[in-house]
């Protein structure tokens, strides 16, 4: 485990490495490409690249942290990806069950899979559920998926925004994360996709969190992801879920 450097979270825990693509926001994944540097680098867990591997020894990390913490499992890959089996990923959640102080952060592009999987099996009360949501064809329909199981939050990763998302029913949804594509062959967010977004979050609720700009600026002008900053007309929106005890 480590401290993370992504604005939404404070440490990352990856009981699974590696994955495959299966939608337009995979095509400059930021896990591949760090995944390939450390195998170049020899570092202990790469050793297949980001091919997909169960890390049964990372399973216990979070028991021994006391402090109360919030993690984004699985940076590096996706905890509902086929190849992971349900026993293993229900491992994953008795670790979770097992260290209630915790919040864990678990973000899918496999929506498809969780009302089957959570038709026999509840969220842990400390289970933010999220799914990715970068274009109408792909991210869409994930929404409704994740909208089929109960969590205390449920929540969109909007990122890396790579069109104009147009209607978004946000019902049942508690935050919304919203950021463009950073990396060397990064695609452009335009501002009024963003601002579309924020907008309908205000409308329905939900809280906004600009993540980031990306390689491109909001003038169309590619610089550094530090230099194109956080700002979106102007301000940050930093904004997180007011938590409940009400599974929705």
């Amino acid at each position: 485990m480590s401290a993370s450097k992504i604005e939404w979270t404070e440490q990352t825990w990856n009981p699974v490495t590696g994955c495959t693509k299966v939608s337009a926001g995979c095509r400059h994944c930021y896990a591949e490409r760090m995944a390939l540097r450390l195998q170049a680098m020899g570092a202990a867990g790469y050793a297949r690249g980001f091919g997909l591997t169960l890390r049964e020894d990372r399973l216990g990390q979070p028991l021994d942290r006391r402090k109360p913490t919030v993690y984004f499992v699985c940076s590096m890959a996706d905890l509902f990806h086929e190849g992971v089996p349900d026993d293993f990923i229900d491992r994953v959640l008795a670790t979770i069950h097992r260290t209630p102080q915790h919040t864990y952060q678990i973000l899918t592009k496999r929506a498809e899979r969780l009302p089957a999987f959570f038709a026999s099996r509840s969220v842990p009360n400390n289970v933010w559920l999220g799914v990715t949501v970068e274009d109408r064809r792909h991210g869409l329909p994930r929404i409704e998926h994740l909208r089929r199981v109960p969590a205390r939050v449920r929540f969109l990763s909007v990122e890396p925004l790579l069109e104009d998302l147009g209607p978004l029913d946000l019902y049942g949804i508690q935050w919304v994360v919203c950021g463009g594509e950073s990396g060397p062959d990064a695609r452009p967010m335009r501002p009024e996709w963003a601002l579309s977004v924020r907008d309908q979050c205000e409308a329905t609720g939900a809280a906004f969190l600009f993540k980031q700009w990306g390689a491109w600026g909001p003038d169309g002008v590619r610089r550094d992801k530090k230099a194109n900053g956080r700002l979106l007309a102007g301000r940050l929106w930093d904004q997180r879920p007011e938590l409940s005890g009400t599974l929705l």
